[in-house]
């Protein structure tokens, strides 16, 4: 059945639904995304990198109050973070869950005192991705100003080659800048992770993940069977 519960990892629920959006090829929800997310966060478990989940990034997008905002967002630790990487979605209704049609993916590097957006359909989430530049680059808790923090659109971020993978662009992307961020890689002239990115996403390698994810969802279940963690 569609809805049945297969996987509860951390604070997230898979269903068979969402295992169906794999295999399909379907754009991919909200919770595919958050699970990766987590998962991502399991293997490279350091405290100065944030990746917020995708509900959360939207709140903070679409927040109308600021004091309500502030209170949301003090448990995330913000100023804490070198590295929170958000995922965008160009859903324009918030009474709509889990609306919108396109991914992307908006990341702060404090070293860099930067806000990089790299979207894989030609910046279609610009204005989205800045509305939640502007929400929220005032509560980074950089020593700087918030308006000398630096919004910048990656105009070489690999580009999908068909209407659905844009959601495994932002996983895909996520996962290459955790291990530049973890690892002694060498970074571009400008300390960033844009030559590791365009070297290990593509729409090959992109399209691969569907089944990794898979394969990664089936083995969670089995060690979850055999009681290990």
């Amino acid at each position: 059945m569609a809805g049945e519960k297969v996987l509860s990892y951390n604070d997230v629920l898979l269903r068979e639904s969402d295992l169906d959006i794999l295999r399909g090829p379907y754009y991919l929800n909200d919770q595919i995304i958050e699970f990766y997310f987590s998962y991502l966060s399991s293997i490279y478990p350091l405290n100065d990198i944030l990746l917020v989940p995708p509900s959360i990034s939207f709140w903070i997008t679409n927040c109308p109050d600021t004091d309500s905002l502030k209170d949301f967002l003090e448990p995330l630790n913000l100023s804490d973070k070198n590295l929170v990487i958000f995922p965008v979605n160009d859903n324009d209704n918030v009474a709509q869950a889990e609306g919108g049609s396109h991914w992307s993916l908006l990341a702060f590097h404090r070293k860099g005192n930067a806000f990089i957006h790299h979207d894989s359909s030609g910046g279609h989430n610009n204005m989205h991705a800045r509305r939640l530049f502007k929400a929220v680059v005032g509560f980074m808790g950089s020593h700087r100003k918030a308006s000398d923090v630096m919004y910048i659109e990656c105009k070489d971020s690999p580009q999908q080659v068909n209407g659905y993978d844009c959601g495994l662009y932002v996983i895909a992307i996520a996962k290459v800048m955790c291990c530049w961020y973890q690892s002694d890689e060498s970074k571009d002239k400008d300390g960033l992770w844009f030559s590791a990115v365009r070297e290990r996403v593509s729409p090959g390698i992109v399209a691969e993940m569907r089944n990794e994810i898979l394969d990664l969802i089936k083995s969670l279940m089995v060690a979850k069977q055999k009681g290990r963690p």
